[in-house]
């Protein structure tokens, strides 16, 4: 089988750890027998700054045909951080009707976590954030700029359709783990679209016996995931809700380095895209200390949906194997003095 990936370095530390993985995306093809071309597009905040765009105009048309998009990273210190959700994230997965943002978070033997007492395999959730509506709908508008009066108004966007597509998937997925869901809202708050939620996930609930249902006001929601953090399986939350929690369950296992996500088109229709979770770090860019193995992660999300299961677990297995033996290279957000290259190279050894 062959496949056609696009890939969009990004920004930052972006390209460096892209091109660092793609030997080992290429180990893996070849060694469970498919094979796939990468076709490189220099998007991002750079092109931004010359162009005043992040992307062409035609940029989901070239797209469309691919089988899977990798994303680097996306930032940079000179340009203001809706610029780049709105200028190449947001049109891609709502261009794309990427409804379904799933993000594991996991804390990998040999990584220590911040929270006391936690070892590997403690923590072991995943969240299903709603991608393309809620609170990041592009609804609203300013008036009487420069005036007393001036106003923002900013609106949430809940669909039937989008609400019951995350919550469908995060019970199928809950049916497949260990039969736990928690739903996240501030439906005390947010009397219409939160209860209009809580309100489709008990009508879904009923499809789903063999799940257990429990539901968070988000504030207690992120205060749970640092005091109990082992009782969780599958979270389910709105685009904004599912954001912040999902920065949470990074770091409490570990690192942002180690965070992978998915953007799915659940029908097949488009593309998806995978990338890590971390951003575009301007602060180490070009030192060559880059933790790759977020994007690795990713790169196994993506084989797993293009059906290359075996490939999958081949590199998600490897990063379990290297975090778990001591003196194994790690780059300097784990306490290591590696480098990208140095992660990598082990990880191709070990594939």
């Amino acid at each position: 089988m062959a496949y056609e990936l696009a890939t969009i370095p990004g920004d930052g530390i972006g390209p460096e750890v892209v091109d660092a993985v793609q030997p080992l995306f290429e180990d893996v093809s070849a060694s469970f027998d498919f094979s796939f071309e990468s076709t490189r597009y220099d998007w991002g905040t750079e092109r931004y700054l010359e162009t005043g765009s992040m992307m062409p105009d035609n940029a989901l048309d070239t797209l469309r045909g691919y089988d899977a998009i990798l994303l680097g990273a996306v930032g940079h210190p000179d340009v203001p951080d809706h610029v780049t959700l709105h200028g190449l994230l947001l049109p891609i997965r709502k261009g794309f009707d990427q409804g379904i943002c799933k993000r594991p978070s996991v804390l990998f033997d040999g990584i220590e976590s911040p929270l006391a007492g936690y070892t590997g395999g403690d923590i072991d959730f995943v969240v299903y954030r709603e991608n393309t509506e809620g609170e990041y709908s592009d609804l609203g508008g300013r008036e009487h700029s420069g005036f007393d009066n001036e106003i923002a108004v900013q609106s949430a966007a809940f669909t039937r359709e989008g609400t019951e597509r995350i919550l469908r998937a995060a019970f199928d997925a809950a049916s497949r783990r260990d039969g736990m869901l928690t739903s996240i809202t501030k439906s005390n708050a947010q009397a219409y679209s939160m209860v209009f939620w809580d309100e489709i996930v008990e009508e879904i609930a009923v499809d789903y016996p063999d799940v257990k249902v429990e539901r968070l006001l988000v504030d207690a929601a992120s205060m749970d995931l640092i005091r109990r953090p082992e009782d969780f399986d599958v979270i389910v939350a709105s685009n904004l809700f599912g954001d912040i929690l999902t920065d949470i369950g990074a770091i409490i296992t570990g690192s942002m380095g180690l965070a992978p996500s998915a953007n799915i088109n659940p029908s097949g229709d488009y593309p998806s895209m995978f990338e890590p979770v971390h951003g575009s770090a301007p602060d180490i860019v070009d030192q060559g200390i880059a933790n790759p193995l977020g994007t690795v992660l990713s790169g196994s999300m993506l084989f797993d949906h293009l059906g290359e299961n075996d490939a999958a677990a081949a590199l998600w297995n490897a990063v379990t194997e290297q975090l778990s033996t001591p003196g194994a290279p790690r780059t300097p957000d784990l306490g290591g003095g590696s480098t990208t290259a140095n992660v990598v190279d082990d990880l191709r050894q070990r594939i």
